[in-house]
Parts: structure tokens; sequence; C-alpha cells
């Protein structure tokens, strides 16, 4: 009976791909690796610096373990590890990932000096002031007037938007882009909501009513006929 090969080693235009075995033991898993390295002789004969992805599959590792296996790997001294994926999500990673998918409501006024900041969307029903901050991971959405500075993807979500019944903010800033002179909008006129967001790297302003054709993932319809 042939073997299970517990380390694949396959090029790709970017570098090197090693998919680990996900059912045998972590000592064998190492074994094969340190083999599998030594024995590539096109590894030894490469002259530029090659990246490497490692793949786990179902396999969890600990943080040590995972120390290891780069160490193992970038023994040699044209290899570096770009990335390791894994098919698992620890406990951790799943509540950073339920926070910064989280709506959080809030009714308050955010005066001058004031600073609200949210891990995902934010929804305030209630005004910015000049001088007030609200920050979110996410979107916001702010049912009142925002007169102060709204910063709406700050971990570099580029697609995120910011939404205002009125809209006279002194600074929007969505991921790594900023708009100061905003000027009189819209809804100063109309009484509209309007929105910000990112289209070929400039902050724009427009009616709420544009969002469902820029951002047709943002918002879902369930139920109903």
């Amino acid at each position: 009976m042939k073997k299970r090969q517990l380390v694949t080693i396959k090029g790709t235009k970017n570098g090197l791909s090693l998919h680990l075995y996900d059912n045998c033991s972590y000592e064998d898993l190492l074994k094969e690796l340190q083999y599998k390295l030594n024995e590539s002789s096109s590894l030894h004969n490469e002259n530029r610096d090659i990246k490497v992805t490692v793949e786990l599959g179902n396999r969890y590792v600990t943080d040590e373990q995972k120390e290891t296996i780069i160490h193992l790997i970038q023994e040699k001294q044209n290899l570096t590890v770009q990335a390791i994926n894994s098919n698992l999500v620890t406990k951790k990673e799943a509540e950073n990932w339920l926070k910064q998918n989280e709506l959080k409501s809030i009714t308050s006024i955010v005066r001058s000096g004031q600073v609200l900041e949210v891990p995902g969307d934010l929804l305030l029903i209630g005004d910015v002031n000049p001088g007030g901050k609200v920050i979110a991971g996410g979107n916001i959405y702010i049912m009142g007037q925002l007169k102060g500075i709204a910063h709406a993807g700050y971990n570099g979500k580029d697609d995120a938007v910011i939404a205002a019944s009125v809209m006279k903010p002194t600074q929007i800033r969505i991921s790594r882009f900023i708009e100061r002179e905003l000027g009189n909008t819209s809804s100063e006129k109309t009484r509209e909501m309007e929105c910000a967001y990112v289209n070929d790297s400039v902050i724009k302003i427009d009616r709420l009513q544009v969002l469902p054709h820029l951002r047709p993932n943002l918002l879902k319809l369930e139920g109903g006929y």
C-alpha cells in the first residue's frame, strides 16, 4: 500500500504552496516537512527569494507550533513564509469577526471633545456636534445631524459608507481617504438624507438613494413578497 504524502509542495506564480496533511501527528508532519525541504533540489538552486504559503487544512496549531513550522521553512535562506492558512477559526478570531460585523445602536449626542468608537457598524440616533467625532470599523449611519468628524472603515474598509439625515461635517474619513472641503451639501436645501462613499479614490457625497446601486451587498431585503 502506497504511503500517504504528509507534505505536498506545489509551485505557483507567486512562489510555493505547501499543503500539510491534517490527519497525522504533528511530530510526523515536521519530520516529513524537513525531509521534503532538504530533498527539493530546486529550492537550493534558486538565487531569488521565494515566497511560501502554508496550507494547514483542518489542522489546529498553537502559536508556538506555527512558529516552529515557519522557522523550519525559513532555515533555507531563500524561503520566506508570507501566509499560513487554516480552515479552522479560533474562538478569539470568531469573537473579533462578530464584533467587526455587529451593528451597534446608540442613542446619544456626541458633543465637542467627545469620541464615540465601535469596531463594527454604527447606528447613531442623535447628532454629532462640531468638535465631536464618531469612528467605526464598518459603516456609519446617523439619524440626526453630522456637524463634526466621521471616520468609517478605519481598518482599511474602502467600501464603507457614511450616511446622515443632515450632512454638514467638518471632516469625512473613509478608510485612508480624507475629505475636508465639503462645501454646502444638498440636504441643506432638500432635507434628504445623504451618504458619503469612496469612488475612484475620492470621497463623494450623494443622495442616500444611490447606495443600492453603488453598494448592492450593503442592503439586504429579507422576507416580504
